[in-house]
């Protein structure tokens, strides 16, 4: 996954300053993103705080992991049926 070139707290501040009233273009301008971006960080991290997006980016983190692990062993899995079938 493509690592963000903006930090946590850079995201919350720009969705914050949102709320507090700044129009989405003008934040938008401002920070160097385009308003597809904005709206994306707002549907993934709104009513959040930085904490809670750092726990939620270790879990997917994790979940990563432990997909790629299952997929391993599925694949080892389904080579030794394969080969006690031919036995």
């Amino acid at each position: 996954m493509k690592k963000s070139k903006f930090s946590d707290s850079q995201i919350m501040n720009a969705l914050k300053r949102v709320e507090a009233g700044l129009p989405v273009p003008d934040l938008c301008r401002e920070v160097g993103i385009s308003t597809a971006t904005f709206y994306k960080w707002r549907a993934k991290f709104g009513g959040m705080d930085t904490s809670m997006m750092a726990r939620m980016k270790e879990l997917e983190e994790e979940n990563r992991r432990l997909k790629k692990m299952y997929i391993e062993e599925k694949l080892k899995a389904e080579i030794a049926a394969e080969y006690l079938a031919k036995k």
